[in-house]
């Protein structure tokens, strides 16, 4: 994997009012993050986030600061296109694999900490990481029901352990929150927001085959899983009709 050295982020792209960063190689870039024990709080930016955004102000305001925002969902890689620029997605759960590969190569970079999930399932997701990535050293699993008596303790072990990769499975906004809220205990750590990335991980659930992915149609595999989200999908067409509106009446801003 190529090794960036200059670890200022590119300029931020605006997708309605959000910044979203262009590179080529996010895992390389994060990786050099790494390298030179610099923080950074990775937010996965889809459609749905986007929307839930608009009306929740403090979540904007995280997605802002974050140092690094991405292309996660289809609707922001086509809403680029609009505007002539052209990259791939890059979806969060195949960024943090990226970067799980890399640590466990290089056990130099440090140990990885897994929070979130419902009980049992961040455990196995660790064990079956584990069995693929054999050099990988993940030193804290923890689920995300934690009581409130138990959460001290938790995030003093996380305060002494230092882990360089923390990757926070919560939920949009939840996880965002938790993770700017927390951030500073570990501040030379790079933490992510990972979703539902566990559950995939430890074999409870799948994701979409390949062709659906391609042809950015992983949202109808999800719908299918999990039919009770079919409000939040609501969020994509809005999105696009959004965007659409937004190109018409503002242009790039």
């Amino acid at each position: 994997m190529q090794k960036f050295v200059p670890l200022e982020a590119p300029e931020p792209f605006a997708v309605l009012g959000l910044p979203v960063h262009l590179l080529n190689d996010y895992a390389g870039w994060l990786v050099s993050c790494a390298q030179q024990q610099q923080g950074c709080h990775v937010v996965t930016l889809n459609a749905e986030m986007t929307m839930a955004a608009e009306q929740n102000l403090p979540l904007a305001t995280i997605i802002r600061q974050a140092d690094l925002v991405i292309p996660d969902g289809a609707g922001i890689v086509l809403y680029l296109k609009l505007y002539g620029r052209s990259t791939q997605r890059c979806p969060g759960i195949e960024l943090a694999e990226l970067l799980l590969r890399e640590f466990g190569r290089s056990p130099s970079l440090g140990t990885v900490a897994f929070f979130g999930g419902k009980p049992g399932v961040t455990q196995q997701a660790a064990e079956k990481l584990q069995a693929r990535m054999p050099g990988l050293a993940i030193a804290i699993t923890q689920h995300g029901y934690l009581t409130p008596a138990d959460t001290p303790h938790f995030l003093q072990m996380l305060k002494e352990t230092q882990p360089r990769l923390i990757l926070v499975g919560l939920g949009v906004p939840r996880q965002e929150f938790w993770i700017a809220e927390h951030r500073h205990l570990c501040p030379n750590a790079i933490w992510i927001g990972v979703g539902g990335s566990f559950d995939i991980w430890a074999g409870v659930k799948t994701r979409a085959p390949g062709w659906l992915r391609d042809n950015h149609l992983e949202w109808v595999y999800r719908l299918y899983q999990e039919p009770w989200r079919w409000r939040r999908m609501l969020a994509l067409p809005q999105f696009a009709w959004r965007s659409l509106v937004y190109r018409v009446t503002q242009g790039h801003a």
